[in-house]
């Protein structure tokens, strides 16, 4: 399937979902809705980054530091997690950490998303059409990477708070 012919869930300003949309008619129009962000560490506590194809449909060429995407249409958050981990980068059963829930809004970008994280040491299987390429990296590291190099604000936001709150 055309990834724009996908059928995403749409939510209200509270969250609440209110019906269904193309992704297409989803990006289009600016409507808010749901998204998965998993934050994947080696056992050294390097954060995976991968480099978003030019083909993607919003922030294409871009890094980002979380695998996800968008909760489809009758998918909960932790379906979408295992779905986009296993689809983007070959990770199937991984632990999932549950860690918070935001809003995030930006030009037409509007996004509740839930950020889990897991740990992974083994292969990663890039899918050709949304991953271009990754690397491991310390997490400060990356931040500092990102005052320079193109990265999804919506990722970096995530990044953030995850280490604000972790300490």
């Amino acid at each position: 399937m055309n990834p724009q012919d996908e059928i995403v869930l749409i939510v209200d300003k509270d969250n609440k979902e209110t019906g269904s949309a193309t992704r297409h008619e989803m990006r289009a129009s600016g409507l808010a809705h749901r998204a998965s962000y998993i934050l994947v560490f080696n056992s050294r506590g390097e954060l995976f980054v991968q480099k978003r194809t030019m083909s993607k449909d919003i922030y294409p060429g871009y890094y980002d530091v979380a695998a996800g995407g968008v909760v489809l249409a009758g998918e909960s958050y932790d379906e979408s997690a295992r779905r986009e981990l296993e689809e983007e980068l070959g990770i199937r059963d991984a632990a999932l950490t549950c860690h918070f829930s935001f809003f995030y809004a930006a030009d037409k970008n509007q996004v509740w998303g839930k950020v889990y994280s897991c740990l992974h040491d083994g292969e990663l299987i890039l899918q050709a059409e949304e991953v271009e390429s990754g690397f491991f990296a310390a997490p400060e590291d990356v931040l500092v990477l990102s005052e320079t190099q193109p990265f999804t604000p919506d990722g970096i936001s995530v990044l953030q708070r995850y280490l604000e709150e972790k300490g």
